[in-house]
């Protein structure tokens, strides 16, 4: 890894982060791109802002973000920047601190940065693959929770046959949702639908390099600059709970898999 990437990484990550907190609860468009699927005007200028800023740092990578339009030339790139520029829009239009500017650099497949710059919550998150992963300078280590019952789950609520489970309080943001597992304010974070990688990249690193496990939610690996940049939900959790998360889920994530996207 080159010297200073990660620092530059999470320099325009901070610098996008800056433009959004500015903007937030202020006067700004907004609109629907598909139902149930919110943007705003702050989306699009802090897509903009990042795509230039990192490609100013390794104009040589492929982009693939929630706000521009995907193409196949990203594909024939070893290295992918992928990015959300404002992961949790909806608490970002409420006036609710649950969102973050989400930043991964992807190298053949596996995330190798990922940073969080969450401004509402005064909070960045950085990882870097092999060098462990840190909020606010504090190294983070994930729960060494040995027992799924019991288990902390970001959720506003939980279904009956999870009733075992504790229910702790959720941001919109998926990415920061991830994030909890890995400073152990989370033992287990699970989406059971198809999502975008975008959503997941930098979060998923984050965790890994606190020491939780990271698949889709049938408790495969993320192959990340896939065809269509779309993983079927994630599964993140201490160590100890994952076989026996993947196995409580198992039936549920099944049926999910195969409905239509």
């Amino acid at each position: 890894m080159p010297d200073g990437l990660i620092d530059a990484v999470a320099a325009a990550a901070a610098e996008a982060g800056r433009l959004a907190f500015d903007r937030w609860e202020t006067d700004f468009r907004r609109w629907e791109k598909a139902a149930g699927s919110p943007v705003c005007e702050i989306d699009l200028a802090v897509d903009e802002l990042l795509k230039l800023r990192l490609n100013a740092i390794d104009p040589t990578a492929g982009w693939l973000s929630e706000e521009t339009a995907d193409t196949d030339a990203r594909l024939g790139n070893r290295r992918l920047w992928v990015v959300d520029p404002i992961d949790g829009t909806r608490d970002y239009l409420r006036g609710r601190p649950g969102w973050c500017v989400s930043v991964a650099l992807v190298e053949d497949g596996v995330p190798v940065i990922g940073v969080l710059d969450a401004p509402a919550r005064g909070e960045h998150w950085l990882a870097s693959a092999g060098a462990g992963a840190t909020r606010n300078g504090v190294a983070l280590r994930t729960s060494m929770r040995l027992e799924l019952p019991g288990s902390r789950v970001p959720a506003d609520t939980l279904p009956r046959i999870d009733e075992d489970l504790i229910a702790v309080p959720r941001a919109n943001s998926i990415a920061l949702r991830i994030a909890m597992v890995a400073a152990d304010e989370a033992d287990l974070c699970a989406s059971l639908r198809w999502g975008n990688e975008w959503d997941i990249a930098a979060a998923a690193l984050i965790a890994q390099e606190a020491g939780a496990v990271v698949t889709n939610a049938l408790g495969m690996p993320i192959q990340y600059n896939s065809e269509h940049a779309e993983a079927f939900g994630v599964l993140a959790s201490a160590p100890a709970i994952h076989t026996a998360a993947v196995a409580r889920l198992a039936e549920r994530a099944s049926a999910a898999s195969t409905k239509p996207r």
